[in-house]
């Protein structure tokens, strides 16, 4: 069978893997997982994925996926307390579901759905991922952060897709605990105490990767030690249903309009240019690794010593963004730029904003209109280390990054509700 034949017939199956309540053994939710014809060589879901990003088709084959865990899983009548998590391709976020698939997709709602996503996904389009992430979410869908540990330097993004399960990587599980897993487990931990979250550790294939799991804070365990991916079979329905984050609060605008109600300072230009690079420079001294977010109101303010300055921020960090009027696409190795629309509102703010796993900080700016017979600009500003502030700060920024080769359309205020 070829490719085009798989993809034409939706001739994918799925299979399915025990989640399950560590303290109790109680089968609490599954992961689906995609399966291609057998005997073929697209059998195995990463031939499979590896063709179709190859030839363009990811997103149609994401969608195909979706369609069969959801419509295998609607089919045994599974309890409406039990939880499916359904893998997404970055691709398919902001994609239009074939219409012969609109039915099994949508057959799914008001059922407890967890879209499983990675941390890159959101490097690769911050934007489209915030915006895929709220979606669901309207849809009383949850968000699972999977493969967590994989890649430690990406936990500065955990807060800001807020996910409602985090699922601890096998090689946390089952490798050995060095000062880099011990890095991401206290980061973990951390967010789940602060939002709530659930853990989820991956890879249990024994009583002491259990132990392990629960020491590192899971709750949720997932693994061979428990079952190994299959067919469904009839089940009761869980006294524990896993608990679902409730709906992220309406986002500002801007950064300076989620410093609301704080009380606010003013100072020149001049004045706030020192306190800007200390925030900058702390996110090189942190022992973390960082997302850097800066607004510099247009591209003339993104001068050569700054550019050189956030190469080397780059260099360093997770993410770096910078926002303007008239920024191009890529203002320095390592940058990301962002063009702003003249009239988005962010064009009025400067704002620095630091977010690692543990380190927060920001400033948040905005110019007063100008006094004829001032020689500088003048500026309200917040200086904050409040975690759930910065962070706040951060997603109406993120929400106007694009991805590479995108371009917001002209007269627009991108990413403005």
């Amino acid at each position: 069978m070829t490719f085009e034949q798989v993809v034409r017939e939706r001739a994918i199956t799925t299979v399915f893997q025990p989640i399950v309540c560590i303290d109790t053994n109680e089968i609490v939710g599954f992961e689906a997982l995609a399966r291609g014809p057998i005997g073929s060589r697209w059998a195995a879901p990463a031939a499979l994925f590896a063709e179709a990003y190859r030839l363009g088709r990811a997103s149609e084959l994401d969608w195909i996926c979706r369609a069969a865990a959801t419509r295998t899983f609607l089919e045994a009548s599974m309890p409406d307390s039990m939880t499916l998590f359904v893998n997404v391709e970055p691709v398919s976020f902001g994609s239009v579901c074939p219409p012969d698939l609109a039915g099994a997709i949508g057959a799914a709602g008001g059922r407890r759905t967890v879209l499983e996503i990675t941390e890159r996904m959101v490097g690769r389009d911050p934007a489209g991922m915030l915006a895929a992430v709220e979606s669901a979410r309207r849809d009383s869908m949850g968000i699972a952060l999977d493969d967590v540990g994989a890649d430690p330097a990406s936990l500065a993004m955990m807060p800001l897709i807020r996910p409602d399960v985090i699922k601890l990587d096998l090689s946390i599980i089952q490798g050995r605990t060095t000062l880099a897993i011990a890095t991401v487990v206290n980061a973990v931990m951390a967010e789940a105490e602060r939002t709530g979250a659930a853990i989820l550790a991956e890879g249990i294939e024994s009583e002491r990767h259990v132990g392990v799991a629960q020491a590192m804070g899971a709750t949720l365990g997932q693994g061979r030690f428990f079952g190994s991916p299959g067919p469904l079979e009839p089940l009761a329905a869980p006294s524990h249903p896993i608990g679902l984050l409730s709906a992220d609060p309406p986002a500002a605008r801007t950064p300076f309009e989620a410093a609301a109600g704080r009380r606010l300072s003013q100072a020149t230009e001049q004045l706030l240019r020192p306190l800007s690079m200390h925030l900058e420079y702390k996110g090189l001294d942190a022992t973390e690794s960082t997302v850097l977010l800066a607004c510099f109101q247009d591209r003339r303010r993104f001068g050569a010593h700054t550019r050189r300055r956030y190469a080397e921020l780059a260099a360093r960090g997770v993410f770096t963004a910078v926002l303007g009027r008239d920024m191009p696409p890529q203002p320095g190795p390592g940058i990301r730029g962002t063009r702003l629309d003249p009239a988005d509102p962010l064009g009025r703010e400067w704002a620095v904003i630091v977010l690692g796993a543990h380190f927060a900080a920001a400033l948040l700016a905005r110019e007063r209109d100008h006094d004829p017979s001032s020689p500088e600009r003048v500026f309200e500003f917040v200086v904050t280390h409040d975690r759930d502030l910065v962070i706040a700060a951060a997603r109406p920024v993120l929400k106007r990054v694009l991805a590479p080769g995108l371009s917001a359309p002209a007269g627009t205020v991108a990413a403005v509700p």
